[in-house]
């Protein structure tokens, strides 16, 4: 069996479910929803390329290099995508990455618990060692929201890819390690209880 092994996660606010092909005209309107394609420091998907995108991960799921997730919010309505990707089966450590949701959802309560449900599995169930997340040195969005989860920067990889633009990306390396998840944990638990009159700064 590959690891990790196709899974679904589900808590109060989303419901993770594997990537699958008859997902996509959710998927399409969940992308239009802010029309994230448009953002320069991020490789979304166009609602016509969607297809495509779902095939490419599912041909890395079976090559054992990524995990995908469809995101569900908590009527059931498709919001986006994440995985487990990079994948290190023999040092027990990946990256969760790859993740977009509908602008409408961004900063809510519906964020948070996906990084619990993910964290929670890799470090519960799949006994990892360490989990990584990367993004944009500029996706100042992104880093914050890495760093609420208390994740700590590793460093910045300088000129490490080439974006759909023909610019060369910096990417910033975060990471939560076995040791710290329990913090992690208990930080989590405690943005998903508090009240929320508006959405998480």
């Amino acid at each position: 069996m590959s690891w990790p092994a196709a899974v679904e996660l589900g808590g109060q606010h989303a419901h993770l479910a594997p990537l699958a092909a008859e997902h996509a005209e959710g998927l399409r309107a969940a992308v239009a929803d802010g029309e994230l394609w448009r953002l320069w420091y991020t490789a979304v998907p166009e609602p016509q390329a969607m297809d495509a995108e779902i095939a490419r991960r599912l041909a890395l799921q079976a090559a054992g290099a990524m995990l995908p997730f469809t995101v569900f919010d908590a009527s059931g309505r498709i919001v986006g995508m994440t995985t487990y990707m990079n994948i290190d089966a023999v040092h027990r450590r990946f990256e969760i990455g790859s993740t977009w949701t509908a602008a409408s959802t961004q900063r809510t309560a519906l964020n948070t618990e996906c990084k619990r449900l993910l964290l929670a599995h890799a470090f519960e169930a799949l006994d990892c060692i360490a989990v990584e997340f990367r993004t944009h040195r500029l996706n100042t969005q992104s880093r914050r929201a890495i760093e609420r989860l208390g994740a700590q920067l590793d460093g910045i990889l300088r000129a490490h890819q080439k974006s759909p633009n023909g610019a060369l990306r910096d990417t910033a390396v975060y990471s939560i390690t076995a040791a710290e998840w329990p913090t992690v944990r208990a930080h989590l638990d405690w943005q998903l209880e508090r009240p929320r009159s508006s959405p998480a700064p």
